[in-house]
């Protein structure tokens, strides 16, 4: 296995980790600019109130995800195990 072939398994695994995780960041972006919408109009200047909806969002969003998720990560785990096993 030479220098390459490890950077694209390095690139994969960086790229299968921004999929994973994309869509549970872009539910707490939207939740946050939601809630901060709301504390704009409403005055209201609570530092702690943006938390708990986006642990709800993330949480929720993961929830139905999850088999988008693990089908992901056993494709990619699968083609890593190939490679272990043809030997590079």
């Amino acid at each position: 296995m030479n220098g390459a072939e490890v950077l694209d398994i390095g690139r994969d695994a960086i790229w299968t980790l921004v999929v994973i995780s994309a869509p549970m960041m872009v539910a707490g972006l939207v939740v946050g600019v939601i809630v901060a919408l709301f504390q704009a109009l409403t005055q209201i200047q609570e530092q702690t109130l943006v938390f708990v909806p986006k642990i709800l969002a993330i949480f929720i969003t993961m929830l139905l995800t999850l088999p988008f998720l693990g089908s992901t990560m056993n494709a990619f785990m699968n083609r890593i195990a190939g490679l272990i096993i043809s030997g590079g």
